[in-house]
């Protein structure tokens, strides 16, 4: 098929290629598409910033807005598709000119009054619902702009206006520019008001853009002689792409959009949900439209389809292995799979794309399998998987489809050896994995031990390279073995997930405790001795910092207590008759397992009188009395990843008016990638308080034996008498302002420093 037929201006080109008004169109053509996709990648992380304090910091958030987003942006290419065929270029003009004027009624862009997400209940419909009403209707019409304007400019005398795809690689650098702009120029100088109205601004620039489009088109098509007026006329009216080929861009429309969903919660669940990490990886999306859509081919397809296999290999290590170290390693690794295997499966959409005159039919089935892929990563398998499934699930899919492509040929030459083999390698790994964990006593929790053992099925897998079909399905096989076994944090006895991530339960070989992980984290313990079952471990040991907070908060009269963030709930074995305590907790699942008796009993052993308060903690906490908490802690980490919401100047102020005269504030600072003590000391430093700092890392053997972990905790207070018994522990130090780290505001967070600090 090519392209290029159906130009029915071909006979014109030698007097328009020297024409200016030819070149002006072009020109404001480019720089629009360009301009209206800045606009449309700027107001997705904004919004979705916006609402991200509202969800605890959930990186389902932004998963869940990119289902929204894509949604959007179907409805948009529908209306545009449907537009344009049924009244033509002419009379579509007056009419998209008035869908454009509608979004000035909404500005500007915030997130509506009295908006407050659900305690109790899954949150994505109500986040839904959110963006629907905050951002549902400029987006859509800053959505209709590529298709519209690409089929716009396919009735202009212009030489290229045979094959206007080049206007989607110049929308989509505008979108890359937008998505990397945000996090590093936006988000850092300007509040998330002045974000929503600097967004207003521009589109009212966009829509001027567009106006002038439009008379571009007319005065055009007013010098063409009637003949060649009609949109629809043409030499050789080319055939409708068949359901088939429908069927197969949807296909490859969908793999790149779960792939790239399931990447960011992979990186986001380690580090933090917040724009920067957000952005990267649909960054790269985009940017593989741009290559495979211009004109002049950077990376060519072939070369991209023989990396594929050679990138999905070292995703097996990964995958398998659990493996969350080095984080930049591991996280290159994992973004540069994922290009090669956008690039694959866009690089066959732009292949087969249809002449002009099926632009919009092209564009629809690409928004609607992106739809169905976000859909999927966010609406469908949560509730079908315990286990982020997805995000295999998606390699799989690329490494069969994306070489296997549109070719219908392709998926005619397989054998029953193609099934068999993949069947065989996920057999030989699922043994492998069992041989090593409960024969050969490998180290629980290994990653180098488990790597190698993947070793022998990731190069069975990369020789199955040259059979499409049979390499697809061994590197599924292998991968749901892997996540099928142990998956070397203990035998796994009880599994849910929700919006907010993956929560499991397991049990360590020697069955002395029960673990609550989630992603790769753990976050509690208890003893499975009856004699031990009261004690706090990890993190919170009686010997570690935890135990000298409590300590030192005997001391003082307040007998109220807030703790961030519940986990197993094993700070209540602190508790003393008579004292109130109440932990803020945004996950009801989390509730649901501490209390649970059959793996954690601390809520129910502790002589404290324990009250759990549901949604995210800093929206509960202003409820709550002024100066009313002897102690408060924080400690609200899903996986490793930040709740930034919880660390900024505004975070600390709440804290600082709901703890009473002589009162604690501690922060629970573990990470194992980001060095949050300076940021935090910074906080102290801003909000006038005094601080206290331990590094708790020199945890003995017999120490980790018993259950104890390596913490780094801050306390602040608002006197250094408060302090007292802290400043005299050789244990505590304070640390100094860092001038080279920003202090973290609800509009203003980075990564960099503290990033960089640890790695």
């Amino acid at each position: 098929m090519d392209p290029l037929s159906g130009n029915r201006f071909c006979l014109d080109r030698t007097e328009t290629d020297t024409d200016p008004s030819s070149a002006l169109i072009l020109l404001v053509f480019v720089i629009n598409s360009f301009f209206c996709a800045t606009l449309l990648f700027w107001l997705q992380p904004m919004f979705a910033r916006m609402a991200l304090p509202l969800l605890g910091g959930s990186p389902a958030v932004w998963n869940t807005a990119m289902v929204f987003y894509q949604a959007a942006l179907l409805a948009g290419y529908a209306y545009a598709h449907w537009s344009l065929s049924r009244l033509g270029v002419r009379r579509h003009l007056w009419l998209h000119m008035g869908v454009l004027a509608i979004p000035f009624l909404f500005f500007p862009i915030a997130v509506p009054e009295g908006w407050l997400p659900p305690t109790d209940t899954n949150p994505i419909a109500w986040l839904l619902m959110l963006l629907m009403f905050g951002v549902g209707i400029p987006f859509f019409a800053v959505a209709t702009s590529s298709p519209v304007l690409q089929r716009w400019y396919s009735a202009t005398p212009h030489p290229s206006a045979g094959d206007p795809y080049f206007l989607y690689a110049a929308s989509n650098a505008g979108s890359v520019l937008a998505l990397l702009s945000y996090p590093l120029l936006v988000e850092p100088n300007l509040t998330l008001e002045a974000q929503g109205r600097a967004w207003s601004w521009g589109y009212g620039i966009a829509f001027i853009l567009t106006a002038l489009c439009a008379r571009g088109v007319i005065r055009a098509r007013a010098a063409i002689p009637s003949p060649a007026t009609d949109a629809a006329a043409g030499p050789a009216p080319s055939e409708a792409p068949s359901w088939g080929l429908r069927a197969f861009w949807m296909l490859l429309a969908f793999i790149p959009c779960s792939l790239m969903l399931g990447v960011t919660t992979y990186i986001t669940t380690d580090l933090a949900s917040v724009p920067l990490l957000w952005v990267i990886p649909l960054s790269l999306y985009l940017a593989t439209f741009i290559l495979v859509f211009s004109k002049r081919k950077l990376l060519p397809h072939l070369m991209m389809r023989r990396l594929l296999p050679i990138a999905a290999i070292p995703l097996i290590f990964i995958l398998i292995t659990g493996s969350s170290e080095p984080i930049v390693g591991i996280t290159s690794i994992s973004l540069a799979a994922f290009f090669i295997a956008a690039m694959v499966c866009h690089g066959e959409l732009a292949a087969s794309r249809p002449p002009a005159r099926h632009l919009t039919v092209f564009y629809l089935c690409l928004s609607t399998g992106g739809v169905l892929g976000g859909a999927f990563n966010a609406l469908v398998a949560p509730f079908l998987f315990t286990e982020v499934a997805e995000y295999p699930i998606a390699i799989s899919l690329a490494c069969l489809f994306g070489l296997l492509g549109t070719n219908v040929r392709r998926y005619r030459d397989f054998r029953a050896s193609d099934f068999l083999i993949p069947a065989g390698l996920g057999l030989l790994t699922a043994v492998l994995f069992l041989a090593g964990d409960h024969w050969l006593a490998l180290p629980e929790g290994s990653p180098p031990a488990r790597a190698l053992l993947a070793a022998i099925p990731a190069v069975l897998c990369f020789l199955c390279s040259r059979q499409p079909i049979r390499f697809g399905l061994a590197v599924g096989a292998v991968l749901l073995a892997g996540y099928t076994v142990d998956g070397g944090h203990g035998r796994t006895v009880y599994a849910e997930r929700t919006f907010f991530g993956v929560h499991r339960v397991t049990m360590d070989r020697e069955a002395r405790f029960f673990r609550l992980i989630h992603g790769n984290t753990f976050h509690g313990k208890q003893s499975r001795d009856p004699e031990r079952r009261g004690e706090p471990l990890a993190y919170y040991h009686r010997t570690g910092p935890m135990g000298q907070v409590f300590e030192a908060f005997a001391r003082f009269p307040n007998d109220r207590i807030a703790m961030v963030g519940l986990g197993t709930g094993a700070l209540a074995a602190y508790g003393h008759p008579g004292e109130e305590w109440r932990f803020y907790e945004i996950d009801p699942a989390v509730e649901r397992i501490a209390r649970d008796a059959r793996y954690f009993t601390f809520l129910d052993d502790s002589r404290a009188n324990i009250e759990v308060v549901l949604g995210d903690a800093r929206l509960s906490l202003e409820r709550s009395p002024d100066r009313h908490y002897g102690l408060i802690v924080l400690d609200a980490y899903s996986s490793d990843a930040i709740p930034v919401h919880l660390l900024t100047r505004e975070a600390v102020r709440l804290y600082r008016n709901k703890l009473a005269p002589r009162g604690l504030l501690a922060f629970h600072i573990s990470n194992r990638h980001l060095d949050l003590g300076p940021l935090a000391a910074n906080l102290a430093y801003d909000a006038g308080l005094y601080h206290v700092f331990q590094d708790d890392i020199n945890v003995s053997p017999a120490q980790e034996l018993e259950g104890k972990h390596p913490s780094e905790w801050i306390v602040m207070a608002e006197d250094l008498e408060t302090l007292a018994p802290f400043l005299r522990d050789p244990r505590w130090q304070q640390l100094p302002e860092d001038n080279n780290i920003r202090v973290w505001t609800d509009s203003y967070s980075s990564l960099f420093e503290v990033f960089r600090r640890r790695n």
